[in-house]
Order: structure tokens, then C-alpha cells, then sequence
């Protein structure tokens, strides 16, 4: 049976994860019921057939080399962050950072892990995993939430890669717009000009960044992070009772061992390899990407189009155990038998963020396979004029992305399809602007992303803060809706003025 056949069926699965996953909290056995239903409608109503599938779709995860990366890069960040922790590296940073009139202040401690964030854009995990590692510390002693920090992890990680055409987000997004140039449907434009005239136009982005600022800053707090702001304060908890983090306690709360002394450089040496690494690994895998495929004269964009960012950020935190390993052994910190034994606990303390990761990318796939996002963007088609294309692709890419849990599989989806749209109607000399349209694309898909309980994006900020996931989105989401509002009033706008 074809994917467009199963209809309003493909959107059962995602509804039901996101719906169990909000009612109950369970978002390990929501993805797993979202997953099971998806593959009993692949079956045809089939429960045993589906099952089975089911199970494959689960185990395909790690076929995928990309998706195996990350996942073991997950555990091995958990090794890294014990070994931090244990050996002083946490302390020291504490102890550093209270010399600074602006770190006693919450104010302070959140424009710094907003600027953090602002400033590491070579890929969205590292820069989660930066802002949640140097930054959790000094939340926790100025008593701000970790629904807070997840917060600022979250809108300051793909919503600032998606403002830079120079790491894996922007060389994705030329990949697929070069494959619109390929069919003529870009005009005289080429990718890179398409997508440098779309950053500026990309409100979604721009607005939650902006608006991360304006949070931090003026300690503007609604809805539920109002009630979690008011928690960690005035009661002093940074998680709500009963909170469930995706991170086990013993991995962020683990003591200095007894005779370390505190010391900055055993936290902010590895953390500052492993982002230079990166660098490095996109550099490294884009030029044997490039040699691979033969391109005469590469340029920049052929580099990161072709580099692979899992393997880096992999080799990253690859090169940061070793080089703790080499400060904690001629430090005398710990013995090679307490180096192993941490960073099997640490890997360990990650195993229900590594397990929720693998569902996610699982219903992702489910997603995939009976047509969820093709379905969605077809419902809009016939509802489209010049002046609405920007406005409904923006909300149907944010809808793909909310329901399938990805940004970057949302781009696949529609770019193909809203960028040949764009170029029939301009063919029909009714101007729609092609960056606007683009724009839509990526800001939508960003939006759904920070939306949805099932991204991936989320859950790895949810990690980095040590926050319960649930909590993590429930908060998020006045702020995510208030700039996606801002941004679809300005598609309106732009679309009526154009």
C-alpha cells in the first residue's frame, strides 16, 4: 500500500505519543504506543504483522550510521560530564566565576548562558551541551529552574544554527535547495543566494532568539515557567517534586572526589577541544567528502555539504575523554581503574536519554513511512493564493515538524514541494518571493520543533539542563508560540506588502 493511501490515519501515531507522552509523563511508552500504532496501520490493521515491524523499525535506528553516532555520542557526553564533576572541573568553574560581580546576579547568569549559546553555532547538540554544562552549575546555586536553562538551551541552539549558512544545518538546507537549481525551479538564483536572502526573512528564528534576551534580561515570566520560576526562588527547587530529569542525578550531582582541587582548566580544556574538534571533524570529513565525490575547484559550501557532522561531534567528545584521561591520570586524580569505572557510570546515566532518542528517531521513521508529512502538506494546497503561500507553509511545516518530531525531515518534506509551488506561481506572474517562501520552510520547521515533545532538539536540551522533559516543553511553549504568532502576523504582512 502507498504512504498517501493510509490518509488521516498517518496522523494517529505522532498525535497519540504527543497526547500520552503530555497526559501522562511517559514519553518513553508514549513514543513506544506511538511507534506500534503507526506500524499496525502500515500493516493494514494487521496487530501481529505490525508488531513485528514495529520491533524492525526500532533495531533500524542503529543501521543508520549517522543516528548510531549520535546516540553513542550521548552516552560518551555522560562519561565526560562525571569526569568534570568528579575531578574538580565543575567546582573550579564555580569557584572562577564568583570573582565576577555579574555571575551573583540571576540576570547575569542567564544573558551569559544566552550568549553562550549565541556564540557556539557550529552545530545545535554541541551547543545544548555547552550552554547546559557550564551554565546548570551556576543555575543551581542563583536557585533558577532547570525548565529555565532547558529554555534557553533550546531557543538559542537550532534557531541560531538556523541564522548561519557555515555548519550542518545551513549545508543541509543548500543540499536540498541545490537540487531545486538542478530543475530550473530557482530561477537565475543560485542556493546560496536563496538561502543568504531567506536569513533575514527567517521572523521565527529571529524572534526567539530575541526573545531569549528579552527573558533573560527582564526575568519575563508566563504560564507554567512562571509557577517553575517562582518554585526554584522563593522554595529553592529547581525541579518540581516528583520530576522526572532524562538525566540520571548521579551524573550531575556526583562530588569533587575528596582531595581534588576545584580547577577550571579539568572543565573548561575538554569543553573547548571538543567545540575546536568539531570545527576540525566538519573540515576533516568535508574534505574526503569532497575528494569522494570527485568536485573540481570545491568551495565552501561543498565542504559542509558534504561533511558529516555525527562523525564529528562523535571525534569530539572521542578527543575530550582522552585528553581527561591524560589531565586526570598526570594530575593523579584518579587511578585507570577509576577513569574506567566513571565513565562506564557516567554512559550509564544516560541510557534513558539514549533510549528516548532512538524511539524519537523510530517514530520518525514510522512517520516516514506512511506518509505523515506529505499527507499534511497536501491538506494545504488548495487553500493556497500568493498572499497566503508564506503564511500556510510556514504553520504546515511547524505542524510536520510538531508531528514528526524533526526540523531537518520537515525540510526534506517541504522544501521540494513549496519551492516548485513558489516558482509556478511566479511562472503564472502572480510574484511570490522565493526567499519568503524558504523562510517559511525553515522557521516553521524550527517552530514545531521547539513545540513538540517528541524532537529530538528538545529532548537533548531537556539533557543538558537535567531537566524533566515534559516540564521542559510545557514551559517552553508560551515563549514558542508567542514568536511563532510573530512570525506568522509578519509572513501576513510581508505577503499583502509584496
Amino acid at each position: 500500500m502507498e504512504a498517501g493511501a493510509f490518509g488521516w490515519f498517518s496522523v494517529l501515531p505522532p498525535v497519540l505519543a504527543i497526547g500520552l507522552a503530555i497526559a501522562t509523563r511517559q514519553v518513553t511508552i508514549s513514543l513506544v504506543a506511538g511507534i506500534w500504532v503507526g506500524w499496525v496501520i502500515h500493516a493494514g490493521g494487521n496487530p501481529l504483522v505490525g508488531t513485528g515491524e514495529a520491533i524492525t523499525a526500532m533495531i533500524n535506528v542503529f543501521v543508520d550510521a549517522g543516528q548510531t553516532r549520535v546516540i553513542v555520542f550521548t552516552l560518551l557526553m555522560g562519561s565526560l560530564l562525571i569526569l568534570m564533576q568528579r575531578g574538580g572541573g565543575i567546582d573550579g568553574f564555580l569557584a572562577w566565576v564568583s570573582r565576577w560581580a555579574w555571575s551573583q546576579t540571576r540576570r547575569g547568569a542567564q544573558l551569559m548562558a544566552s550568549f553562550i549559546g549565541l556564540g557556539v553555532f557550529i552545530e545545535s547538540t554541541i551547543t545544548c551541551l555547552v550552554v547546559g554544562t557550564v551554565s546548570r552549575p551556576l543555575f543551581d546555586r542563583l536557585k533558577i529552574s532547570r525548565e529555565k536553562l532547558a529554555y534557553i538551551c533550546d531557543s538559542t541552539s537550532a534557531p541560531v544554527c538556523m541564522l548561519i549558512p557555515f555548519n550542518a544545518w545551513g549545508a543541509t538546507v543548500l543540499s536540498l535547495l541545490g537540487a531545486q537549481a538542478a530543475l530550473g525551479n530557482l530561477g537565475d538564483a543560485g542556493p546560496l543566494a536563496v538561502f543568504m536572502a531567506a536569513v533575514p526573512l527567517n521572523f521565527y528564528s529571529i524572534a526567539a532568539v530575541v526573545l531569549v534576551f528579552i527573558v533573560a534580561a527582564s526575568g519575563w515570566h508566563i504560564g507554567p515557567m512562571k509557577d517553575a520560576e517562582r518554585r526554584a526562588e522563593v522554595e529553592g527547587k529547581v525541579l518540581r517534586d516528583d520530576a522526572r530529569p532524562v538525566v540520571d542525578d548521579e551524573v550531575i550531582m556526583t562530588p569533587r572526589k575528596p582531595g581534588a582541587p576545584p580547577k577550571l582548566g579539568n572543565m573548561l580544556v575538554p569543553l573547548v577541544v571538543m567545540v575546536l574538534m568539531v570545527i576540525a571533524g566538519i573540515g576533516i570529513t568535508g574534505t574526503a567528502g569532497v575528494q569522494a565525490a570527485g568536485i573540481e575547484n570545491p568551495g565552501l559550501m561543498d565542504y559542509l555539504n558534504l561533511a558529516s557532522g555525527s562523525t564529528s561531534v562523535l571525534w569530539a567528545v572521542l578527543l575530550a575523554l582522552g585528553l581527561m584521561a591524560v589531565m586526570s591520570l598526570t594530575q593523579g586524580l584518579f587511578s585507570m581503574q577509576e577513569y574506567v569505572d566513571l565513565s562506564f557510570k557516567g554512559a550509564g546515566g544516560m541510557l534513558p536519554l539514549a533510549v528516548l532518542l532512538a524511539l524519537a528517531l523510530a517514530l520518525g521513521s514510522t512517520c516516514d513511512a506512511i506518509g505523515t508529512g506529505p499527507f499534511l502538506a497536501g491538506q494545504v494546497q488548495p487553500f493556497l493564493t500568493p498572499v497566503l503561500v508564506a503564511p500556510l507553509v510556514f504553520l504546515v511545516s511547524a505542524f510536520i515538524a510538531f508531528s514528526t518530531g524533526s526540523s531537518w525531515g520537515t525540510f526534506a518534506i517541504m522544501l521540494p514541494l513549496a519551492v516548485p509551488l513558489a516558482a509556478t506561481f511566479n511562472a503564472e506572474v502572480a510574484m511570490v518571493s522565493l526567499p519568503l517562501v524558504v523562510s517559511a520552510v525553515l522557521g516553521g520547521g524550527v517552530f514545531g520543533d521547539h513545540c513538540s515533545p517528541i524532537s529530538d532538539t528538545s529532548v537533548i536540551s531537556s539533557m543538558a539542563a537535567a531537566s524533566d522533559h515534559i516540564d521542559h516543553v510545557r514551559t517552553q511553549l508560551p515563549y514558542a508560540l508567542i514568536a511563532g504568532a510573530v512570525a506568522f502576523t509578519l509572513y501576513l504582512v510581508v505577503g499583502i506588502m509584496a
